[in-house]
Parts: structure tokens; C-alpha cells; sequence
């Protein structure tokens, strides 16, 4: 139900909107009979690049806490992806993409943006081209700036992979990948370190964000990537299992030896060979005064931080940390009867808990 008033346009939208904590997935028969069984690989031709990407279709964001040369290593040993951050210098691209072209370059709508990703491209057309996959980054994917921006990268770009975001409605979702992106990337203010919800007041609960975002992109042929608000395994199967076909983590996999993190030293904690090892990292959002101070001079005077700085335990590499999430995402699959992530949302029905425990949202 929605209701508006005639006075100022201002609306009220009445109808249920969800976030992953307000749902469970229903178990239903399985002839399922191990883990082993269930296929995570999957293999996607993009609207309109072209282009195809197969791998398990989980990406560590582009923060520069995760999102690095060392974390990209590591998830490639199990056919996952990283959002390189943007920071890298233009030498340590041009290195890295040389040799593992199937992550994302990351980049913003800066100007600077723009001249290091055609340095980076002249560089490597010579020996392969540009780097395939390129994730296209602003906090407010609602600007016409941002739109224009997209159509003018994929006119020059025609080949080129395109995952750009952040929204949260089916409308800017059509719109963008009208525009020439392949992938949309959904939410905003999700985060473990985002405040955008408290500063702005700005924001959609992410799950339902990822059901009407995905119902939209499919109808065009396009993708979606839930980006924010996965705190457990579970919820990334509840992401997977709301039409999501890329799903985006950076609290989960923080804390970690693969992540650019500063080391704190709160607890006398050593290894095996006697080497103190730190009890926990630091880790921020990237709008948050820590990142704007580190890569931009500090906030700018007519804006305010839309992020904070946590401490994480520290938790070793991050293959551990990987192996649990595949390994809870598979056993969602067996619960289901989901042989595999594409049959995953098909078997996939959500059941609201707390105060409506009995109402059921989909089917």
C-alpha cells in the first residue's frame, strides 16, 4: 500500500521490505545425498559486452582493505573474484592484469579515474588488451553524471564488462544496464562499516532490494551484484536464493593475512615459531574519515563521512574463512534441493520470522 500526500509529494511505501536477518529459507525435499554433489561454478554471457565470466560468482569488494593484490591470489584457488581497489598504483595494474586478467578493475567517475584506467589499457593492448572486467564505483548511482558516465565508457568500451552501481530500485536498475552495464551492483548503506542509513537517512532493506533489483535486470538480460549486509554464510545463500547472481563481501573476509589492514597489537598473541602475530586489524569503510583521510586529504568541507573504523579480530589467511562460506553455501543447496546456484532461487522460499512468523514472501 502506498500513500501519498498531495500537500508536499512526499509518499509512504506500506509494503513489506526485508532485510537478510528478517527471513529463513524453507527446507524442502532433497534427493541430495552430499555436499559434494552441489555445483557452485557458474557460468554467465553478459548483456552487453558480450563476454563471458565463469567461476563461483562471489567477489571480495573493491575496498582497500580486501580488495587486494593478495586477496585476489587467494580466492582465485577457488574459482572466486576480487573488486581490485583503486588506490593500486598504475605499474602494479599493468603487472597484475598482465598475468590474471579475470578480476575487476575498479575505478570511479573522477577524471584521474578515467586517465589511469586508459593508461592502464595502452599499456596492455599490446600483449592482451584491456583488463575484461571493469567495476565502475560511486556511493549515489542515482546522479545523471554517474548514467552518462557508464554510456560513454561503453561506447568506448563496446568489449568491456561493465558491473556499476550502487542502487537499490528496479527503475535505476533498467536504466543502467540501458546504459551499457552488464551487471548492477545493489545496495546502499547495508555495510558493516557504512553509515550512509544514519547520515542520510538514506537506503532500502537489502534483501528486498536484491528480490525487486534482480527481478528487474533479468527482464533485460542483465545481472545484479549484492553488494553489503552478508555478515554469515546463511545470508549469503538467502542473497543467492533472492536472485542475486553475484554476491559482493568485505566485513567477511576483513581481518584476514590477504588484507591491507593496519596490524593491533592488543594481546600477546605469537605463533608457532615464536613471531608476534596481532589480535585484531583495523578496518573502514571507504567513505569513512579514515579512507578520505589516507586517500583524499581528509573530508572534504561539504560533506560528511558516511562510514566508520572497527577493529576485527585478526583471522589468519583466508582460505579457512573461504572454505566455510562454500561450505555453508553448499549445505543451503542440500536443504533445498538445489543441485546447483542456478537452481538455488527456483527452490528458494522465504519465510518472514519475529512478529509474522506465519507469513510466507514468496514462493
Amino acid at each position: 500500500m502506498r500513500y501519498h500526500f498531495q500537500d508536499n509529494d512526499m509518499r509512504i511505501d506500506n509494503d513489506p521490505k526485508l532485510d537478510f536477518k528478517d527471513v529463513l529459507i524453507r527446507p524442502k525435499r532433497s534427493t541430495l545425498t552430499s555436499r559434494k554433489s552441489v555445483d557452485l561454478v557458474k557460468n554467465y554471457n553478459f548483456r552487453n559486452s558480450r563476454n563471458s565470466w565463469t567461476g563461483i560468482p562471489i567477489i571480495a569488494a573493491n575496498m582497500d582493505h580486501c580488495g587486494t593484490l593478495a586477496m585476489a591470489k587467494a580466492l582465485a584457488t577457488f574459482q572466486m573474484d576480487v573488486a581490485l581497489h583503486k588506490h593500486y598504483h598504475e605499474d602494479a595494474l599493468v603487472d597484475f592484469f598482465s598475468k590474471h586478467s579475470h578480476h575487476w578493475y575498479s575505478m570511479g567517475t573522477a577524471i584521474e579515474d578515467l586517465e589511469k584506467f586508459e593508461k592502464v589499457n595502452d599499456r596492455l593492448r599490446p600483449h592482451q588488451g584491456p583488463p575484461p572486467y571493469v567495476c565502475i564505483d560511486v556511493a549515489n548511482g542515482y546522479s545523471e553524471k554517474f548514467v552518462e558516465f557508464v554510456k560513454e565508457f561503453r561506447n568506448n568500451h563496446p568489449y568491456t564488462t561493465i558491473m556499476a552501481g550502487n542502487v537499490v530500485t528496479g527503475e535505476m536498475v533498467e536504466q543502467l544496464i540501458l546504459a551499457g552495464a552488464d551487471v548492477v551492483k545493489v545496495g546502499i548503506g547495508p555495510g558493516s562499516v557504512c553509515t550512509t542509513r544514519k547520515m542520510t537517512g538514506i537506503g532500502y532493506p537489502q534483501l528486498s532490494a536484491v528480490i525487486e533489483c534482480a527481478d528487474a535486470a533479468h527482464g533485460l538480460g542483465g545481472l545484479v551484484c549484492a553488494d553489503g549486509g552478508c555478515t554469515t554464510p546463511g545470508d549469503i545463500a538467502k542473497a543467492f536464493g533472492a536472485g542475486a547472481d553475484f554476491v559482493m563481501l568485505g566485513g567477511m573476509l576483513a581481518g584476514h593475512d590477504e588484507c591491507d589492514g593496519h596490524d593491533v597489537y592488543n594481546e600477546p598473541n605469537h605463533d608457532d615459531e615464536g613471531n608476534s602475530i596481532p589480535s585484531h586489524m583495523k578496518f573502514y569503510g571507504m567513505s569513512s574519515k579514515a579512507a578520505m583521510d589516507k586517500h583524499s586529504g581528509g573530508v572534504a568541507e561539504y560533506r560528511a563521512s558516511e562510514g566508520k573504523e572497527v577493529l576485527v579480530p585478526y583471522r589468519g589467511r583466508v582460505e579457512n574463512t573461504v572454505r566455510e562460506i562454500l561450505g555453508g553455501l553448499r549445505s543451503a543447496c542440500t536443504y533445498t534441493g538445489s543441485r546447483n546456484l542456478k537452481e538455488l532461487p527456483k527452490r528458494t522460499t522465504f519465510i518472514i520470522v519475529g512478529q509474522q512468523l506465519n507469513t510466507v514472501y514468496g514462493e
